[in-house]
Parts: C-alpha cells; structure tokens; sequence
C-alpha cells in the first residue's frame, strides 16, 4: 500500500489531525511504553525486527497480527 494521494491542501490539513492524535495523553503515554519495552527486549537479545508491540496484549506481534484488534475491528475495542 503506498502513499495516500491528497491534494496539497488535504495533506496538510491531514498532518495536523494525525499531529493532534498523536500529541494525545493516551498515545503518548503509549508511545513511551513502546520505546521502553523495545529497548528492553533488544537489551535482552531479543529479535523483535518487523514486530510491534500490543499495548492489550503486553506482547510483540507481527504487524499485521496487531492490526485490527486480532480480527474483531476497532469498534468494539475497549
């Protein structure tokens, strides 16, 4: 999948929503987990190369297996 292709208006107006998400407690609350779970993991030997880290799991997972609350969708994610 590449990238979106969005007039220079809708691009911009586009990166200030995702800003404004991304500067959200929650997210970076999640943010600084990620960042101390994958050092940790690297420190250990750990190969956590093309995984993410599922904050509801407390586990890496593949990036597509943490997409999409394990099949079920967003919506009904708690």
């Amino acid at each position: 999948m590449g990238k979106q292709e969005l007039t220079p208006t809708a691009a911009r107006m586009k990166a200030i929503r995702d800003k404004r998400a991304a500067m959200t407690p929650d997210r970076r609350e999640k943010k600084a987990e990620n960042q101390r779970v994958r050092r940790k993991a690297k420190k250990q030997g750990k190969n956590i190369e093309g995984k993410d880290y599922d904050h509801k799991d407390k586990k890496f997972k593949s990036i597509k297996a943490n997409r999409g609350n394990d099949g079920k969708g967003t919506k009904k994610e708690k």
